[in-house]
């Protein structure tokens, strides 16, 4: 396969910088895209190690105003791939922070339709843009108000996407419980109890590890019969 160009936007850790690492492990050339500077500037120090040639990017696709700058300066690339979230609140909607809910749709998913509105055009004939949402879009679980409507809306939108931006291709992938540093804050013993207990009601009896999602990225965009799709790896949490 020759080398790609990728921008990765959430590149500099958890899901979307084992999507890094398994692309530089190929060979292909990086651009890694968010908000914290100086994580951005440690991933890239990873990466260099291998034969990838790495790029950063501060953004916050929350942030249209920066998005539109980057159309004129990003050059082509042949895929896009979004893992940025956001800070959903949990809660029923009773109790909920709309304004906290509002951002985090802000971020999420009008921030991941702004990076394909502006970014779409610069991507080459055949590329992708991938998109992330969750298992939470397709399995209602109180409290999960907001990252449930997110994620299906995303799920909804890569569809709509798909049909009006072909021959791109726009697809997502839907992970399930992944250990990454999402849950850095807890504490070592509570955090292997709460995976240790997800594992034990899954069908694979495991939980998810970034560099197993990540493997979902590389098959969109690796298979050129994809597009419109929702990859779901989440361990069988969506079986009833």
């Amino acid at each position: 396969m020759s080398k790609q160009r990728t921008l990765i936007i959430g590149g500099a850790s958890g899901i979307g910088f084992a999507v890094a690492q398994q692309l530089a492990a190929r060979g292909d050339s990086l651009i890694l895209a968010g908000r914290n500077g100086e994580k951005l500037q440690r991933a890239a120090e990873t990466l260099r190690t291998s034969d990838a040639q790495i790029e950063t990017i501060a953004l916050d696709i929350a942030n249209e105003g920066a998005l539109h700058e980057l159309s004129k300066t990003l050059g082509q690339v042949d895929h896009i791939v979004v893992t940025a979230g956001s800070l959903a609140p949990g809660g029923t909607l009773s109790a909920l922070d709309l304004s906290a809910a509002k951002q985090a749709f802000d971020t999420k998913f009008w921030g991941s339709l702004a990076v394909v509105q502006h970014l779409a055009s610069q991507v080459k004939t055949g590329g992708t843009l991938t998109l992330t949402s969750g298992f939470l879009a397709r399995r209602s679980v109180a409290g999960t108000m907001v990252k449930t409507t997110i994620n299906a809306a995303l799920e909804a939108a890569v569809k709509i996407m798909a049909k009006e931006l072909s021959p791109l291709r726009v697809n997502a992938v839907s992970p399930g419980l992944t250990d990454t540093e999402a849950y850095a804050a807890m504490a070592p013993e509570a955090r292997q109890q709460m995976l240790e207990k997800a594992a034990a009601s899954l069908p694979a009896k495991t939980w998810g590890r970034a560099e197993d999602i990540a493997k979902g990225y590389l098959f969109i965009i690796d298979n050129p019969f994809v597009t419109g799709s929702v990859v779901d790896i989440e361990g069988g949490a969506l079986i009833d």
